[in-house]
Formats: C-alpha cells, structure tokens, sequence
C-alpha cells in the first residue's frame, strides 16, 4: 500500500500524540511518607555482604552525590570499609593511593579513571572526602577504593611492568615492548593482528606469574603478586572485549561481576566482609532486563551470592541530565519526564529525594501490587540523542521494582552535572 506524504505525516503525529499519552501520570497513593525514609536511614539486613546502588543516568548531581552519601551511611552503620565503582581498575588503584598516602589530588586522582563522565564536581569531593576520613582514623578504620571495569590498558599494564621491575627485571623490557601498542591512546586503532599478539603477550604473563607464585611472591608480597595476576587479567579482558565486540555488552558484564568477586575475595583476607558497588541501573539490577539481552552484573552477583546482594536502584520524575551526542560526541542537556506507577506513588512525598525499602512497601496491598508489577523504568547511559525522549524503549527497561531490586532511591528533579573539561 502507498501512502502520501500527508498521510504518512498525519500517521507519525497521531502515533506521538499516542505515545506520549502513555506517559502521563498514574495513581498517586495517599500516606507513602510511612514507607519511606531518608537516605541515612537506610536499614541493610545483617547477613548482607555486596550492597549495590545504581544510578537512572550518569549525567544528574544527585544520582552522583548519592555514592557518597550513601557510601557515608554504610560506613557508619554498617562498618563498610570498601568502596567499588563502575570504573577502569588499574585508575581506581591510582585512586586508592591518593585516598591512602595522599599523592596528587582529588581531580588528578579522579582523571586517572579517564571517564568523563566521573570528571565532576560530585566525584572529586567523593574522593576528597574519602582522603579526609582516612587521615582521622586508624589503619583498621581506613577506607579503599576499586574500580572494577576493564575498559582502559594504561595504569594495568604500568602494574603489570612496575611488578616485573622487581620480580624479574630481566623481562620487562621484552614485554614493555610486546605491549607497546596497548595503549589506552592507541587501543581503538588497533589491527585483529595486533590484538591476537596483545592477547598472546597477556596469556604468557599469566602463565609465568602462576608457574612462578612461590617466587614472587617471596620477593615481594602475597598482595603485590595478586594485583600483578589481576592487572594481567584486566588487560586480557579489554583485549578479549575488542577480539569479540559482537559479545561486547555480554562479556563486559560477566568480566565486572568476575572482577567484583575478586575484591570481595581478597578484601575477605583482610577481614573486611562487606563490599559496595555502585554503577548504572542497568548493571546493578538483578534480572537482566535490558532489551540488550545480556546478563547484568546485577544477575551474576544475585546468583553467586543470593540475598547476601542487596541492589538498590534508583529512579526519577523530572530530570535535566547531560550526556554525549554519539553522532558529534558533544555533550548535551536533556530533560525527561518520567512516569511509571511506582514513582507516581510517592510523588506526593515532600523530600526531593527519599528512600523506598520494599520489604516495607509490601506491607501494604497497594504498594505490593506496584512493586510486583512490570513497568518501564528510567536507564540512561552516556550517549542520548534528543529525539530518544519521544520513544521511552530508548531511554527504559521494562521490569518487575522488586525482582530488579531490593529497594529504590526516588529523586523527584534531579540536575545535571558538569563534566570538568
């Protein structure tokens, strides 16, 4: 059948104006302030080890702030020591050094992570923060931060040659020179060629460092060796990610749940027994929603760990956000809003940002029947075009409130951050 243009038009008008009318307002349900609570009343059972917090967008103050506020209650309450972010391992390392022995700065340290979307204001006085608390107390007191992503090559391989420098000086030049082209600069330009030699270099570093455990480990320490080994297997993971990018999405969360695993494991030696992650809703939510059709980080950690994974998510009803143009990789201001039945709930509480525990929730029949209930929730990433906000399948998943997660931080407006150029 042929359409004329008039009519074409006519049909795209009439299906926004359907479209956008789904996304009014639901039910606002009477007397929610009693099942909710502010943030630093945040209850975490006591059989708890990971509690994950996710984020609706990278590009909000609040949804940014909320790492530290939030991290600041764990710390308090729960006796939490370690802190993991949705970030570049061998920067979180730089990072951790900063907060532990003070080199540099807060902005420099932050810059390590080379995300820009963590080169905020919000980041670096999370950071500085963490700096500040370590310098009041005592060494079993301090805090630690990770990354736990393996998106970059740089500070890992400076890891994995700075620990050759010592264990065995003899080779690292030979493998300075095979990984010359791993490089966070140069990673992107990088030949199938290349990256199978990478990849090879990589697996033989892997190979000495457990042939010759007992060795180094006696020249140096139990945990130089095990960063050594980790770094190792962070930049086999960026190279495996660019030698399968038709797996991309599907083995970058398998790698973060692999990789948070390990901090929780070596952390455990330490004696500390609870761990916080925090990073994109779509990471952090348990059951792999995301029309991608990859299994979250979210999905992994609830099958390894079960309800010792407390997720929290988070979710908004108006928002001004910024986020990169992926067609001219400016960074743009956007503003949504958002309606599902959950958030039209409470939208009637007073605090702009508040905290909703669905153990609580299911107290009541209501809001039992709102949580249990499928809805499109807010999951933006880091590249947003405008005309995304017409068509909520770009910018939402479509899940069940408490099988994604355990609980929910509601900002009513949240703002957007600037990125520190």
């Amino acid at each position: 059948m042929i359409f004329s243009t008039k009519s074409s038009l006519l049909f795209t008008v009439v299906s926004l104006l359907v479209l956008l009318a789904g996304c009014g307002s639901a039910k606002v349900v009477e007397e929610t302030d009693q099942y909710t609570s502010t943030v630093e009343q945040i209850d975490i059972p006591d059989n708890v080890k990971i509690i994950g917090l996710g984020e609706a967008t990278h590009g909000n103050i609040e949804f940014q702030e909320l790492k530290k506020d939030v991290f600041k209650v764990l710390v308090k309450n729960e006796r939490l020591r370690v802190f993991v972010l949705e970030g570049d391992f061998g920067g979180g390392q730089r990072i951790n050094q900063f907060i532990l022995n003070g080199n540099g700065t807060a902005e420099e340290a932050v810059n390590t992570l080379d995300y820009s979307i963590y080169k905020t204001e919000q980041m670096v006085d999370l950071v500085q923060w963490m700096h500040d608390y370590n310098a009041t107390v005592s060494g079993d007191e301090k805090v630690y931060f990770y990354g736990n992503d393996m998106q970059r090559y740089d500070y890992s391989k400076k890891g994995v040659l700075d620990y050759y420098k010592v264990v065995n000086a003899d080779v690292v030049k030979k493998y300075a020179s095979q990984l010359k082209h791993a490089s966070t600069n140069k990673m992107r330009k990088l030949t199938m060629e290349q990256l199978n030699e990478i990849d090879e270099t990589i697996e033989n570093i892997i190979l000495d460092l457990q042939s010759n455990e007992v060795t180094y480990v006696e020249q140096t320490s139990t945990d130089s060796y095990a960063f050594a080994l980790q770094y190792a297997k962070i930049m086999k993971q960026r190279t495996q990610l660019f030698l399968n990018e038709g797996d991309y999405m599907k083995l970058r969360d398998q790698y973060l749940a692999d990789n948070l695993q390990w901090i929780v494991e070596f952390e455990a030696t330490r004696g500390h027994d609870k761990i916080f992650i925090t990073g994109h809703n779509g990471h952090i939510e348990k059951t792999s929603a995301s029309l991608a059709g990859y299994k979250s980080m979210g999905n992994y950690l609830d099958e390894l760990y079960g309800e010792e994974y407390f997720a929290i998510g988070t979710d908004f009803i108006i928002s001004e956000f910024q986020a990169k143009n992926g067609g001219s990789g400016e960074r743009q201001s956007h503003t949504l809003e958002n309606h599902n039945d959950l958030v039209d709930a409470f939208s009637k509480v007073e605090s702009n940002i508040f905290y909703v525990d669905f153990g609580k929730a299911s107290e009541t029949d209501e809001l039992l029947d709102i949580i249990t209930r499928e809805q499109k929730m807010p999951n933006i990433g880091d590249d947003f075009r405008a005309w995304y906000k017409f068509l909520k399948t770009f910018y939402t998943i479509e899940m069940t409130p408490n099988e994604a997660y355990d609980g929910i931080i509601i900002v009513k407006v949240a703002t957007p951050t600037n990125v520190i150029e």
